[in-house]
């Protein structure tokens, strides 16, 4: 089954789907959550909502003319593959935004900029799913990595700070902080769509009752646990060392029948975002 879907997710039809699903979604968050209330958080579409807010023009034109020069940019200074992952979602998202209805569907701004960014991540973590991108403000970036190898991350997020700096300039301050605390709330959704949202705890243990902290793990059938043969640095001693994989819900519960069998347990803990193979695969 699981080949299966593997062989559905490679075809071309399901890569257009989930393209067009991902640009749709960002246009439903700037037509719905960012342009009713004049807030740019950055890219080539905050730079529409901000020409329009100052001017009147056309956001899904102005989003069209950048991601066009975007595209040639591209073509000139990166390789064919690049562009040609650019390109389709650089022409497709203006063609949604114009078409996509645009009201304010809530009153409050600060609600509007957290379901906004909120749902903005949701739309950019679809297209990083499939290697795809809406062109834009992203071009630079990749152009900058390849000739002075500075990484896209951190360009990418300076030309999204100019861009929503201008906020104080079209629609005042509190459209600035917004715009910033939307980008914050982007940030954030963004990574926990990418890492997932079934997070894990890794445990170490070491302790002199190391064999009472293996029945109490083997009596809960939900952890799996690994035994190590390990050796004290200093004393030289052997020793045993379990690597405990548990819930991080179940995290302080699990500590807690630890520290019954053994208060000055030796515990080493780590956050897991993702298990391959074996049991316990998220």
């Amino acid at each position: 089954m699981s080949s299966k879907r593997k062989l559905i997710s490679e075809t071309w039809w399901y890569q257009l789907g989930l393209l067009l699903i991902g640009l749709e979604i960002i246009a439903i968050s700037i037509n719905f959550f960012y342009a009713p209330i004049d807030v740019a958080a950055g890219g080539s579409t905050g730079i529409g909502i901000l020409l329009e807010a100052a001017f009147g023009w056309n956001r899904a034109l102005v989003v069209l003319i950048i991601n066009a020069i975007m595209v040639l940019l591209a073509a000139v200074f990166l390789d064919k593959k690049q562009v040609a992952r650019i390109a389709f979602g650089s022409f497709a998202l203006p063609v949604l935004l114009q078409i996509t209805p645009s009201f304010k569907l809530v009153d409050n701004s600060l609600l509007a900029v957290i379901i906004g960014g909120a749902t903005f991540a949701l739309g950019i973590s679809i297209l990083y799913r499939i290697n795809a991108s809406a062109g834009g403000t992203s071009v630079p970036p990749l152009i900058i990595k390849k000739y002075f190898n500075v990484n896209p991350a951190y360009s990418l997020l300076a030309i999204d700070v100019i861009v929503t700096f201008f906020n104080v300039f079209v629609s005042g301050t509190n459209a600035f902080f917004l715009a910033v605390f939307s980008l914050i709330i982007t940030s954030i959704i963004m990574r926990y769509i990418e890492d997932g949202l079934d997070h894990k705890k890794l445990v170490y243990i070491m302790s002199p009752q190391i064999s009472d902290v293996k029945e109490m793990i083997t009596e809960n059938q939900k952890n799996s646990f690994t035994v190590f043969d390990v050796r004290g640095g200093y004393s030289e001693d052997g020793k045993e060392m379990l690597m405990v994989l548990i819930d991080r819900q179940n995290y302080s519960h699990f500590l807690h029948h630890v520290h019954r069998i053994d208060d000055n347990a030796f515990i080493i803990a780590s956050d897991i975002t993702e298990v391959h193979g074996g049991t316990f695969a998220i």
